[in-house]
């Protein structure tokens, strides 16, 4: 009776990790925030850049999609920001390279670059293609179109707006949207926390069970 009791726990305990580790994100992308804004409306973007390799990530370059009008850039000290343009004077990439390596992200870490674009005036997804650059000369391009691809791209969803945007890109609609969707974006992080920390304990306790009946 012992034996098949510790069997069949083993053999959920084994399922429950399969489950879980599967459902884990196979590595930490690159991002870009708000995932959901509105037309026209002037939104803080922010880049989210981690070093999944054992070398220093020190420089990264965002494509900013034809649609949307780049403003402006907030400052990171130790990281010099350049920008390209086309014909028309419009920015196309923004690009932040740190100034040496005591500046450079380092393994296991990570650092957020915020610049503030107007979003374009038709609903729809605005694409944010990455290139993350390593010491060693390598570089990441996250492009992939699809979710499901091993570098995807950012992407952020443009909901129509009723509100009117002045010239400074102040509306109270649409601040209030983009409030709700980066109350959105910390629920979902705040869920996947929780999520992980009941697997934890669910997993811990199969574990203590398993030990007591070996005992036995």
């Amino acid at each position: 009776m012992i034996h098949t009791t510790k069997r069949k726990l083993t053999a959920f305990l084994f399922a429950f990790a399969a489950v879980f580790f599967i459902a884990l994100p196979a590595s930490a992308h690159v991002t870009v925030k708000p995932s959901s804004s509105t037309t026209e409306a002037w939104e803080t973007y922010t880049v989210k850049i981690p070093v999944e390799k054992d070398i220093n990530t020190n420089k990264v370059a965002i494509k900013i999609p034809a649609t949307v009008d780049f403003k402006m850039y907030e400052p990171v000290e130790g990281w010099n920001v350049t920008t390209e343009t086309n014909d028309e004077d419009k920015v196309t990439t923004v690009t932040w390279e740190a100034e040496n390596d005591d500046a450079a992200i380092k393994p296991g870490e990570y650092r957020q670059f915020s610049f503030t674009a107007q979003n374009p005036a038709e609903a729809g997804e605005v694409a944010w293609d990455a290139f993350q650059y390593y010491t060693d000369g390598s570089i990441v391009e996250w492009t992939g179109e699809d979710e499901d691809a091993e570098l995807p791209h950012s992407v952020t969803e443009i909901a129509a707006s009723t509100a009117t945007t002045d010239s400074h890109g102040h509306t109270a609609d649409d601040q209030a949207d983009t409030d709700e969707a980066a109350g959105n974006d910390e629920d979902t992080d705040s869920s996947t926390t929780t999520f992980l920390s009941i697997a934890a304990i669910v997993i811990s306790v199969i574990a203590i069970i398993l030990t007591f009946i070996r005992r036995k």
